[in-house]
């Protein structure tokens, strides 16, 4: 039986899903199981048509310019691709939040394929009862 980490995504600026996506490839690179609940302004981010703009959390917003430049220049993924790169090597569960869904009108076949389901925070939480970690972003 392998070890499972659980992370709440809650914020949409491209600093947390990154850091989600750094944390989930880490996981997956040392066999670690990903159950990952999008809620929140994060879950506007999982949109197939995603049409938000890309910025850093307040904290980063006056070098949020030439953090986009650099992450550019080095070629670094968006953490979306990064959490989609690990779900296609690992045990990676990628789950909306249905409350949120209903408030923004947002349904499952609005989202990313990666998205698995739109579910609600008890199953969820009932997720993390078997996870050895649990991280919220």
């Amino acid at each position: 039986m392998s070890k499972t980490m659980s992370i709440v995504l809650a914020s949409g600026t491209i600093d947390k899903i990154a850091a989600a996506g750094v944390i989930t490839s880490g996981a997956v690179a040392n066999g670690i199981d990903v159950n990952i609940f999008v809620t929140f302004w994060a879950l506007m981010k999982f949109r197939k048509h995603d049409d938000t703009v890309n910025k850093l959390s307040y904290d980063g917003s006056e070098i949020s310019d030439m953090v986009m430049k650099r992450m550019s220049e080095k070629h670094i993924q968006s953490g979306i691709e990064m959490i989609r790169n690990a779900k296609e090597v690992g045990n990676v569960h990628v789950y909306g939040c249905a409350l949120m869904a209903d408030v923004m009108d947002i349904r499952k076949e609005d989202l990313d394929p990666m998205v698995e389901d739109v579910i609600g925070v008890g199953e969820f939480v009932s997720m993390t009862e078997s996870s050895y970690t649990t991280i919220f972003i």
